[in-house]
């Protein structure tokens, strides 16, 4: 039996079907602020949901997730605390 929930969805009470996954790549994305500082980040998936009978305008079904954010900050050597 899969694994159900009921979810918000735009203020509508909805059920969703937890579906498992794997990662296929984990990539990272690189900033370089104006003050020097170069960030990366990258969202992890902690878990995906389908919503049950809800289809985006082209028919796709909709998916939440919950992802935790990992941050790696290099910082210039005038920001940083001595």
């Amino acid at each position: 039996m899969p694994n159900r929930r009921k979810i918000n969805f735009n203020g509508q009470m909805v059920d969703a079907e937890i579906v498992d996954f794997e990662a296929d790549k984990e990539q990272w994305s690189n900033y370089v602020l104006h003050d020097g500082t170069a960030l990366k980040v990258k969202a992890v998936l902690t878990e995906v949901m389908r919503l049950n009978g809800i289809f985006s305008p082209n028919g796709d079904p909709v998916y939440m997730i919950q992802a935790s954010q990992v941050v790696h900050i290099s910082a210039p050597e005038t920001l940083r605390r001595h």
